[in-house]
């Protein structure tokens, strides 16, 4: 946390009387910490307090006060958000995460959160019914998608008096996640271009049938997210999915293999590297009846399938210098298969994993993989976070990008 530049957001929550304390962990770390509040926070500590502890000035209103004659307006929010390496909002009201998931800005830390390129942290405190309501926890798996790290609230007594979920959790704890977001997220990327496909394809057989695959688009919108947090400008071609967009991300919408390899060809040609995260259909329906099958005019259905042209190798052939990154989903022989890939199809890392396995599977958070490299090089991970996966990855093509300085 040396020298970092950290931005504070603190709302209007009982927790907020722990603000004061955050700033100091933050700042004894070497973090320089600048504090931006909502009005409702200054019922349960001062700007002063928080002034004085971050020996900076405090921000709580979104315009500059006009008592006077004149009146002194700057786009401040703009350059504190290029300003910072990262935002941490602590508490955060379950009103504050509302505004956030829904893209408002009518106060000092949702209009700055709006301009924000950097990491954010939120950490909700709110009382248990509160925290536990649908529509906060909807709110919360959003922020998730949309790649900001969600602290989650420790249970104990409240100050209702109930006991359960979202009390702040120990001022340790935060720092300690600052400590490791900024460690993931350096931005060693800045200045690079980066494709990342997700998702399944859907093949048509019919007006209302497609067939497709299990793939939920996790591992490649944690990529793009975790590529874009540092530094790179990062492009998404996705399959059909419901998870919503990392921020600072450039998301094109495709739904089968043909329209995947025309995208993926066309944005190919001005980045330095890509990731096929994507479950690409290896094969598609020869044909696609016009109407819908009728159950009562089919007792029987073949359906004749072709095979699809394989983006990576397309890639592999005209790679002009780019780093491609490929995946092997494999549930038999799996190394020797990923080998095979890696090599045919001209590639510089590719990562291997199994469905079947613990923590590995269709829809989940977690993976387990292992990456081979073109030297031989083979890397198990143990079951982590798809965040964390994608961290691996990014590792290996920023020394691949390092190697060609």
């Amino acid at each position: 946390m040396q020298s970092k530049k950290i931005l504070l957001g603190v709302t209007g929550g009982i927790a907020a009387y722990k603000a004061p304390l955050l700033v100091r962990e933050l700042k004894k770390g070497g973090a320089e910490v600048r504090v931006v509040m909502t009005e409702p926070a200054k019922e349960f500590v001062t700007p002063l307090t928080l002034s004085t502890l971050s020996e900076s000035e405090v921000i709580v209103g979104t315009f500059p006060g006009q008592a006077g004659a004149t009146v002194n307006a700057s786009t401040w929010h703009i350059h504190l958000a290029r300003w910072a390496d990262a935002m941490l909002i602590a508490p955060a009201t379950a009103n504050t995460i509302a505004k956030i998931a829904h893209g408002f800005g009518d106060n000092a830390v949702t209009s700055l959160v709006l301009a924000l390129r950097c990491p954010l942290i939120i950490v909700p405190s709110m009382d248990v019914e509160m925290w536990e309501n649908p529509i906060t926890q909807a709110n919360v798996t959003a922020l998730k998608q949309m790649g900001c790290f969600v602290v989650p609230p420790e249970e104990g007594e409240l100050a209702s008096g109930l006991v359960g979920p979202g009390r702040l959790p120990e001022i340790e704890t935060i720092v300690k996640v600052v400590s490791e977001v900024l460690g993931k997220t350096h931005r060693d990327l800045a200045g690079k271009r980066i494709l990342v496909t997700a998702g399944p394809t859907y093949e048509p057989l019919d007006p209302v049938r497609f067939i497709g695959n299990r793939s939920s688009g996790k591992m490649g919108f944690a990529i793009a997210n975790a590529a874009a947090l540092r530094g790179a400008d990062v492009t998404l071609v996705s399959g059909p999915s419901h998870l919503m967009t990392p921020r600072n991300v450039k998301r094109f919408d495709v739904e089968t293999a043909a329209e995947m390899y025309q995208a993926v060809i066309h944005h190919a040609k001005s980045v330095d590297a890509v990731v096929m995260a994507a479950a690409v259909a290896d094969y598609t329906p020869s044909t696609v009846a016009a109407e819908k099958i009728n159950k009562e005019d089919e007792s029987e259905l073949t359906v004749k399938l072709s095979a699809t042209k394989d983006i990576l190798e397309e890639l592999g052939k005209q790679k002009n210098g780019k780093i491609l990154v490929g995946f092997a989903l494999e549930t038999g022989n799996g190394m020797e298969h990923a080998k095979g890939k890696l090599k045919r199809k001209n590639l510089d890392v590719i990562a291997v994993n199994n469905p079947l396995r613990e923590g590995a599977g269709f829809g989940s958070d977690t993976n387990t993989v292992t990456l081979l490299t073109r030297n031989g090089e083979a890397k198990h991970l143990p079951p982590m976070s798809k965040f964390d996966v994608a961290t691996k990855i990014l590792d290996h093509i920023a020394a691949l990008f390092g190697s060609e300085a």
